[in-house]
């Protein structure tokens, strides 16, 4: 197929332009600021970040190891716990005070942090929900109950609790360099999380009388102390969620010896925990390449029928991970199987619990969705560093180190939709990826949830991609983030907004900013740019916490684009994506109109051409004995003035100094056999949305085929309103489709369509002629008009 495409490229052709719009409008009056640099928007680099968005020479972060024993009290449904924390003091700082967050608070009517919303009247409501207002509220006993607070010797500390934060003031100053050792000893009522909320405690089945625990923020934890923030000691409403310190875990947990507990790190006693028959069928799928039941769906269901009073200890250790989670239930099936991390051969204990309401879709799915994820994400980021990591059925989504905790029941008959598999499938992806984002790749949750929630969905999407092509996923390609940008602007946040602020929780920090970054892979960066920089993202970062400026400019650095527009626009702003085409002209070579002739304007020179003003930078350099003016004496023109100067010559009345214009010479019957067919098309594009985005056309030929163009978002970095690209074929064109594969978010494809025969084009014509042997293009300035003083530097 021959077919041209060039944009003012002739090279042996001249031409006129069919319009005056062929010349863009001087912008300066409606430029704006979206290509401008973010500049002090980012803080200031410095010894612990960089510039290139690295960590710095000066880097630093603290550091709390954990010892902890639990009692797991079912008839009470009660947690009692004691913990010994040794704190490391990496910072530059002697700090006076600690703190540490009791997250627990937040169930508590009288202890949570009283961040309330508002409320009106329900147009129906049922007996569970409608409560009598009391004033003021009563105690409910739930949160903690912090029993001793002591130093490594049993003194106590003085401590002060407000809502979900706890301050240990130290009885004498820890310097840089030292560690503290301190003990606390709590309980807590676990809340049944299925009605009161929340991410840990209870349910309770019915049916069988046996309750399935998840035991999250079940500990006081270090609130984290930073180079960028000092201490993160921002209230836990239930929604931001954590800001964490990386240590070593050892966790016993004394529980019902028929429960199965499943935990961050690995059991060192399974020996003594598991019968003679599930310690085998566990060594069996260390080197199983599909899943094995360790405890199998009888096993499990015999368990429900006998609640043992016995007790069993489970010991647990975890290196190098920020927090500690754990479930416990004798209603728990318990599958594994092993998988190969190939970037750092890491073998991996992949597994799942679940209880038997999941048995249908769990036995199928669950396992081989975490080590597909596990490996699938270590393409992307880093290398999965843990030795296992693990899925359990909870009936809700939440994330912590090796452990997550997700839905995914049947129906009782063991038949489930398409829809509910998929949805399990797809949050066992998302919060198995959070082992990198934000269990590795530690950002504050509690500031920014996008760092965790927005590049976890993006990976999560890509994951979903590599399982099933065809994988239904509803965060991730543009074109599914286009209602939340619809959304009037009273409704609509910047990602960059803290986490307790955002209305529209879930497009904001979870499918804006994957969408943003899919835009960049696939339509901006590229993938191969884009994954080279997210990689070094995920490896400059790892086991460290990184802020937003790190993640900006480390994108740009490791891949030599300039993103500011990107961040300043998708993450800064609200404003959508909603490009137009306006208009096309459509204009065919006038081949038989003759073209004019040279035109000649001649003058003569009756003074030297030199500034009316002697300004003082002038006056001082002529002072200056140490400046020699360079004079060029080749040209005529400056000759004249040097000898002018020096009185040696006065101007003649009689010398004429001529600006001409070169004409061209009519086409022979060769080139307009050539150029017969070609026809020239502007098209001119406005920005509704006020989003900048690339231009990305389809072309649709009267014969059928189509040709794709994409010019980058810079095209409208002189005017970000409108702006006119222009094209030449030697077919005509039947139609034009702007953004075919609605890659650019625009949420009004309605306007992005041409067609050959629509009311909104123009048809006109454009003289073409042959240019003449070393001619070339007039030189001009900034208005594309000729300088006089350059042009009569020739005699006529």
């Amino acid at each position: 197929m021959k077919l041209k495409a060039v944009l003012f490229s002739f090279s042996v052709l001249a031409y006129t332009g069919f319009t005056a719009q062929n010349i863009q409008n001087n912008p300066g009056s409606n430029h704006g600021n979206r290509f401008e640099q973010l500049g002090t928007i980012l803080p200031t680099p410095n010894i612990y970040r960089t510039a290139s968005g690295a960590p710095g020479h000066g880097y630093w972060q603290n550091r709390a190891d954990y010892d902890i024993t639990a009692y797991l009290d079912e008839d009470k449904r009660n947690l009692k716990g004691s913990e010994t924390i040794t704190y490391y003091n990496n910072s530059p700082d002697d700090l006076d005070y600690i703190w540490l967050q009791l997250d627990e608070n937040e169930q508590s009517t009288v202890k949570n942090a009283g961040f309330q919303f508002p409320s009106t009247l329900p147009a129906a409501s049922n007996d569970q929900q409608l409560k009598v207002t009391d004033l003021p509220e009563k105690d409910n006993g739930y949160g903690v109950n912090l029993e001793k607070v002591t130093d490594a010797s049993g003194n106590p500390l003085k401590y002060t609790v407000n809502k979900t934060m706890m301050r240990i003031d130290l009885p004498k100053v820890l310097k840089k360099g030292e560690k503290l050792v301190f003990k606390v000893d709590w309980n807590y009522n676990i809340p049944n999380r299925i009605k009161m909320g929340g991410r840990g405690g209870y349910e309770n089945f019915a049916e069988d009388g046996n309750d399935l625990y998840t035991m999250t923020q079940w500990y006081p934890r270090m609130c984290v102390y930073s180079d960028f923030h000092g201490w993160q000691n921002h209230q836990f409403t239930g929604r931001g969620e954590f800001a964490l310190v990386f240590g070593n875990f050892k966790v016993s947990m004394n529980v019902p010896a028929d429960h199965i507990i499943g935990g961050t790190g690995e059991c060192k006693n399974y020996d003594q925990v598991l019968t003679s028959d599930q310690m085998s069928r566990y060594r069996k799928a260390e080197s199983a390449s599909e899943p094995i039941e360790i405890v199998t769906l009888e096993e499990a269901k015999k368990a429900e029928k006998n609640h043992s009073k016995q007790r069993k200890t489970w010991n647990f250790e975890a290196n190098e991970v920020r927090d500690f989670a754990w479930t416990s239930s004798r209603k728990f099936v318990w599958d594994g199987m092993r998988v190969t991390i190939p970037e750092n051969n890491n073998k991996v204990m992949a597994m799942s619990f679940y209880p038997k309401e999941a048995y249908g879709l769990y036995r199928k799915y669950s396992t081989k969705a975490v080590a597909h994820t596990i490996k699938t994400y270590s393409e992307f980021t880093i290398p999965y560093p843990y030795p296992v990591a693990q899925s359990v059925e909870a009936a809700n989504g939440m994330e912590y180190p090796m452990i997550c905790f997700n839905f995914g029941r049947t129906e009782k008959d063991g038949t489930y939709s398409e829809g509910t598999k998929n949805g399990m499938i797809g949050v066992v992806i998302h919060e198995v990826g959070h082992n990198f984002f934000p269990m590795i790749v530690n950002s504050d949750e509690r500031q920014w949830s996008w760092m965790d929630e927005g590049l976890n969905t993006f990976t999560e999407y890509l994951t979903e991609e590599k399982w099933d092509n065809k994988f239904p996923s509803k965060r991730g390609p543009a074109w599914t983030i286009t209602d939340y940008m619809k959304l009037p602007k009273d409704q609509l946040e910047p990602i960059m907004s803290n986490s307790e602020n955002i209305i529209q929780f879930g497009p904001n920090a979870y499918s804006k900013p994957a969408t943003g970054l899919n835009i960049l892979r696939e339509t901006i960066m590229g993938r191969e740019l884009f994954d080279k920089a997210f990689k070094t993202y995920a490896k400059r970062w790892a086991f460290k916490h990184p802020e937003p400026a790190d993640f900006f400019r480390t994108m740009e650095d490791a891949s030599g684009e300039d993103l500011d527009w990107f961040w300043r626009g998708w993450f800064y702003g609200t404003d959508p994506v909603d490009i137009a085409i306006d208009k096309v002209t459509v204009a065919v070579p006038d081949l038989n109109t003759p073209p004019k002739e040279a035109k000649e304007t001649k003058y003569k020179v009756e003074k030297p051409l030199q500034n009316t003003f002697e300004d003082i930078s002038k006056i001082r350099n002529r002072e200056d004995k140490s400046i020699t003016f360079y004079v060029d004496k080749d040209k005529d023109l400056q000759d004249f003035y040097y000898r002018y100067d020096r009185g040696q010559e006065k101007p003649d009345a009689e010398k004429e100094y001529t600006v001409k214009t070169e004409a061209g010479i009519p086409l022979d019957a060769k080139d307009q056999e050539k150029f017969k067919n070609l026809t020239g098309y502007q098209i001119d594009f406005v920005n509704k949305g006020g989003l900048v985005m690339p231009i990305i056309l389809e072309f649709t030929f009267e014969d059928g085929t189509k040709l794709y163009d994409k010019s980058s978002a810079q095209i409208w970095r002189q005017n970000e309103q409108k702006v006119s690209k222009t094209y030449y074929f030697d077919k005509k064109i039947k139609s034009i489709q702007l953004d075919p594969m609605r890659e650019t978010a625009d949420i009004d494809t309605s306007n992005n369509v041409w067609n050959s025969t629509g009311t909104d084009t123009q048809v006109s014509k454009f003289q073409l002629f042959k240019q003449k042997q070393g001619a070339g293009p007039v030189r001009g300035g900034a208005n594309g008009k000729v300088n006089p003083m350059q042009a009569a530097g020739k005699k006529s």
